[in-house]
């Protein structure tokens, strides 16, 4: 069984098609600047060159795609990047111009849904997976299936308070785990630090160096990442804890053990799920988008 992935992001389109364990083909496209309708036909055109150059059909196409959703109206409320898109019919328009049916999914789950079934959570029973990057996003898969909660709202793990009366987040309130610890939050603190802009790659080459005041911000956010990680294990107690994201993959080793530190300190007592580092890289949206579709062709649930 083939099926079409297509991963919408605020400056490019991805497309593949999958067979259930791999890509047969990969096509990028840019994404429209007008939004709208736009959008819509350049995902056609994504997953028909997608086809064209694996020389196979997908029953079926997976849409992974930022902002908030509406599943039961296979809606987008929003997205902060790509215009023209408040509540939106995707579903419905993107059915129309294919002829294929649509499963739709948040990108950041759909990536914890690939790093579950192929990634570093492969062989799990749960998992849960947090991508720090610009900004912080994540999910949880609870018997091989994201779970989204009643409203859609499921899985917005950088939206977690840490520091209440902290600094406000994207999302409009304070003391969000994306606030502190995402890399918007490193340029800021790093440019409040230094009276310049920095950015992520110099402020890690700064803390290769010694410096300071590099070290006192990338090792806080450090620590903030594997409290609000500590945090989730106690709700979700999933069998492996999944981190990605340009970010944190990048870091300097420090780093990594700053996080490691914070995550078992905030686990005293508690058995702790092995924590490990992203396996699909930049691949894995598009791979979460087609297995959304896969399995519930698959499972016959969609």
């Amino acid at each position: 069984m083939r099926v079409v992935g297509l991963d919408l992001g605020g400056t490019k389109i991805a497309a593949g098609v999958f067979d259930g364990e791999r890509l047969l083909s990969k096509v990028i496209l840019p994404t429209p600047k007008e939004g709208g309708m736009a959008v819509v036909r350049a995902l056609a055109e994504a997953a028909r060159q997608a086809e064209a150059e694996a020389g196979e059909k997908g029953v079926a196409i997976g849409l992974g795609t930022p902002g908030p959703l509406d599943f039961r109206q296979g809606t987008i409320r929003f997205t902060p990047n790509i215009p023209g898109l408040v509540d939106f019919p995707i579903r419905k328009l993107l059915e129309e111009a294919t002829g294929k049916p649509v499963h739709l999914e948040n990108d950041a789950n759909a990536a914890a849904l690939a790093e579950h079934h192929l990634g570093a959570a492969k062989g799990e029973r749960s998992s849960l997976f947090l991508t720090v990057s610009t900004g912080i996003g994540g999910g949880v898969v609870l018997e091989g299936r994201v779970l989204r909660g009643e409203r859609g709202q499921g899985g917005e793990l950088g939206h977690i308070t840490l520091l209440p009366g902290g600094p406000v987040c994207g999302c409009g309130l304070e003391g969000c785990l994306e606030a502190l610890a995402a890399g918007r939050a490193l340029e800021r603190e790093a440019a409040y630090a230094y009276h310049r802009p920095l950015s992520n790659q110099e402020l890690f080459a700064l803390f290769e160096e010694g410096d300071p005041k590099a070290q006192r911000i990338l090792l806080q956010a450090a620590r903030y990442v594997g409290l609000g990680l500590a945090s989730l294990v106690k709700a979700f107690d999933p069998g492996a804890v999944v981190v990605g994201g340009g970010l944190a993959l990048n870091a300097p080793e420090g780093y990594w053990e700053a996080l490691h530190a914070a995550y078992r300190h905030y686990l005293a007592g508690w058995e702790v799920p092995p924590l490990r580092k992203a396996e699909l890289g930049g691949d894995a949206g598009l791979l979460g988008a087609a297995l959304t579709a896969y399995l519930e062709v698959r499972d016959g649930t969609g």
